[in-house]
């Protein structure tokens, strides 16, 4: 988590600034008194928001103004410049808001924030309700539809199946700092245990819904539990591929999923020397720059010819491979393993590596039994219309399981991130209230490797060609993934407001043709 950027950069916001100084649709930072503090332009309308994001407090100065929102330029959270509510994940915590005044063209900021009778009213939902919801699922989808939902003013019971046993937690970090020592555990909740009492979120943990009765409008648990509801949203993420060689089951072979996994593999890498990943893909790479920071010898096997291909094509592979291996990990691709033993994995050609830790990232498959089980339509996951509903009336699907129809290529898509999941879960959230929000929010990750960073905006299940502007060697650059001459997505390093606009473009279809 990075440091709080400087309170005392810019001008004193209270003093008055020229209305010249703030760019059209742009930004200045200032401050007010001992608050960070940045000026907002839109239209002809300025505002006053707090300068930091309140998802890992990046700097909202260096980010972008779409209409009336603020964007950040790290993981692209999302703000309304009128009220500092989080209105895109990965944030949920608003930022502060203060009153503008423009005198004789000088902009004064008041030395106080607004409260919230200050603040503009949200709208009142529909005048009918459900008076039960249940979501199943307790990871970044079935957190933000529940914490949506009490933000909106849903005021019925709300039920958070979990076959977790930890309350929803910040996945993303498993792989990244948490795994390797840099971050405390005191940062993994999304939430304290006091929030989902406060909100009225009957989280229930280790709980494993098994059957949906349509007819009756019940869920069904493993444990013989039997939830009501009006409303439905299932959430249940992803499993990890499993390995089927010999010695996949040993003590020392780990997945990389869930918190429990994580520690497993933390507590064994304490006296771990020497590991091996399988797979080069997101888990993998992260989890072996996690592994090198706690000092272990680490060796990556694949079958690819380039990490990351598939996603990022080969040029940023190899520019992803070339930093690893800066940092003392050994590649050994287009290559598989074939037995692991206590001390050795073999690979296919017969050599050994030496391994006392092994981590298995091969990829995940949506959790799709229970839905396939209680009748919902199923193809390469969870089918469900612009609005998160499924064909079943009352039962929406969110997260690693939904298959939508995408708003930007007309393509129905399903997206494994964490991002993209909590997007998805808010947009049910809003349905669910009778709101009729279609899901428009283009897909998003972002992935660290040491101190590189790449953003990734769209989503190009194929492409015929890849456009790079900058230089990948120089870690400056933006390639831009296309097919038929179109744009599908985008991947930028060290362009971070490029990655914001090529959102703004995706979302109002103006991004140009090639």
């Amino acid at each position: 988590m990075a440091e709080e950027q400087s309170k005392q950069e810019g001008p004193d916001l209270t003093q008055g600034v020229p209305l010249t100084s703030i760019p059209e649709n742009g930004l200045l930072v200032g401050h007010v008194g001992d608050e960070a503090v940045v000026l907002a332009r839109s239209g002809e309308e300025i505002f006053a928001v707090g300068a930091t994001c309140t998802h890992y407090m990046g700097p909202l100065g260096k980010g972008i103004v779409v209409g009336d929102t603020i964007r950040c330029p790290w993981h692209h959270a999302c703000f309304s410049l009128r009220t500092g509510e989080a209105v895109g994940p990965p944030a949920f915590d608003p930022i502060s808001c203060w009153p503008v005044e423009c005198r004789d063209g000088t902009v004064f900021v008041r030395n106080r924030p607004m409260d919230e009778k200050e603040r503009p009213a949200r709208r009142p939902l529909p005048a009918e309700q459900p008076q039960r919801i249940v979501i199943v699922g307790g990871g970044a989808a079935g957190f933000a539809a529940a914490e949506m939902l009490r933000r909106q003013g849903f005021g019925g019971e709300l039920t958070l199946l979990s076959a977790d046993d930890a309350a929803p937690y910040d996945r993303p970090n498993l792989s990244k700092d948490y795994l390797a020592g840099e971050a405390p555990e005191e940062w993994i909740p999304l939430r304290p245990p006091e929030f989902y009492q406060a909100n009225r979120i009957d989280l229930r943990l280790g709980i494993r819904a098994d059957h949906i009765d349509t007819q009756a409008r019940a869920v069904l648990c493993a444990d013989g539990q039997r939830l009501p509801f009006d409303r439905l949203l299932l959430a249940t993420g992803a499993e990890p591929r499993k390995l089927s060689i010999p010695g996949a089951d040993l003590s020392h072979v780990f997945t990389l999923r869930s918190l429990d996994d994580s520690r497993a593999i933390i507590e064994h890498a304490k006296d771990a020397r020497r590991a091996v990943v399988l797979g080069a893909s997101f888990i993998g790479l992260e989890a072996a720059a996690a592994l090198r920071a706690r000092d272990i010898e680490v060796h990556v096997v694949a079958p690819d010819r380039h990490p990351m291909e598939k996603v990022l094509g080969p040029e940023i592979g190899d520019l992803i491979r070339s930093l690893h291996e800066e940092h003392g990990v050994t590649f050994h691709l287009e290559d598989n393993a074939t037995a692991i033993d206590a001390s050795t994995v073999t690979l296919k050609g017969g050599s050994k590596l030496d391994a006392d830790l092994v981590v298995v990232g091969i990829g995940v498959t949506p959790r799709t039994e229970i839905a396939e089980r209680s009748g919902l339509a199923i193809d390469h996951g969870v089918v469900v219309d612009q609005y998160l509903a499924t064909n079943v009336p009352g039962i929406f699907a969110a997260g690693d399981i939904a298959r939508w129809p995408d708003a930007h290529t007309g393509d129905a898509i399903r997206v494994e991130h964490w991002v993209v999941a909590e997007r998805l879960g808010q947009t049910a959230a809003f349905n669910m209230l009778g709101l009729r929000r279609r899901h428009t929010a283009v897909p998003f990750f972002w992935s660290k490797h040491y101190d590189l960073s790449i953003r990734y905006v769209g989503h190009a299940q194929q492409w015929d060609e890849i456009e790079i502007d900058g230089s990948v060697e120089r870690r400056d650059c933006i390639a831009r993934f296309r097919k038929s001459g179109r744009t599908l997505a985008v991947a930028t390093i060290g362009r971070d407001r490029e990655a914001l606009r090529a959102e703004e473009a995706m979302e109002k279809d103006t991004m140009p043709a090639g």
